[in-house]
């Protein structure tokens, strides 16, 4: 009797017996969005956007977005998005309302938010979105690469554009940045006394890779006022001019977020919640 191949055999048992139990894969048409942590897909339930109505003082960018996620949603060609620029002015939220408004009650495209720090791990990302009949959108939020991170740009920038593994047809990517370039410049690269172009061209290369690039700038007073109006109207909620004003003198600045921080400010005083 071979007791060599018997123990093995209990081994291999208990192993198993301890071992932790093989999670089910992620059904990717259940959830309207899931996050990606750089080993797996988790779903949530629930994406917390705005109405793409209520985005006021972006009215070009929100339109623009808005359609090439439902060119997406709806099978037609689409482009890749490089959202950039001013802080506040409603990037993200605009990234998830398109995603709402594309998904209506059919569920067709689904949000996909993956980890700043998961960018090596986006082709294994792709392989298990590749072949789904639902579309995604990949959103990566607020990106900026320093130095060293060289090598995570070029996984991105892959994707994008002919790379071994390129990003599939039922995906596209969107990411936010407060620079148009994504990548740092720094004074250095243009005392460069070789080639004081290389490195600018490289920073721009992966910006260059997006088929559309969307700016968000300052917020003038007037757009200010317009998206307090427009959250004001939403909720029910009484404001005056002079007070919203002397709102964003005090926080430094003027944006669709401090916009959203003053009718949180309203509603806490009218001892409403907006919840």
């Amino acid at each position: 009797m071979d007791t060599s191949n018997d123990t093995l055999a209990r081994i291999a048992d208990a192993l198993d017996r301890i071992a932790p139990p093989r999670s089910a894969p992620t059904d990717l048409h259940a959830a309207p969005a899931y996050g990606w942590d750089g080993r797996s897909l988790a779903a949530i339930p629930e994406i917390v956007a705005p109405p793409l109505s209520l985005l006021r003082g972006i009215d070009r960018q929100r339109d623009t977005v808005a359609d090439n996620v439902a060119r997406h949603a709806a099978g037609a060609d689409a482009h890749d998005m490089l959202l950039w620029g001013s802080r506040g002015m409603g990037k993200s939220a605009l990234v998830r309302a398109s995603v709402v408004a594309a998904a209506g009650d059919s569920g067709r495209i689904a949000l996909v938010q993956a980890a700043g720090d998961a960018l090596a791990t986006l082709p294994a990302l792709m392989a298990l979105l590749r072949g789904c009949e639902r579309r995604f959108l990949l959103f990566i939020d607020d990106m900026g690469f320093g130095a060293g991170q060289e090598s995570e740009a070029r996984v991105l920038r892959s994707l994008l554009e002919g790379g071994v593994s390129p990003r599939p047809a039922n995906v596209r990517i969107a990411v936010t940045s407060n620079r148009r370039a994504i990548l740092a410049r720094h004074m250095s690269e243009q005392d460069d006394p070789i080639n004081p172009r290389d490195s600018v061209d490289d920073s721009l290369a992966l910006a260059d890779r997006f088929g559309l690039s969307v700016g968000f700038h300052a917020c003038s007073q007037d757009d200010y006022l317009a998206i307090i109006a427009a959250y004001a109207g939403q909720y029910g909620l009484e404001w005056e001019e002079a007070d919203a004003l002397e709102w964003s003198k005090r926080r430094g600045a003027r944006s669709g977020r401090v916009a959203r921080h003053y009718i949180t400010e309203l509603a806490g005083r009218a001892g409403r919640s907006l919840d």
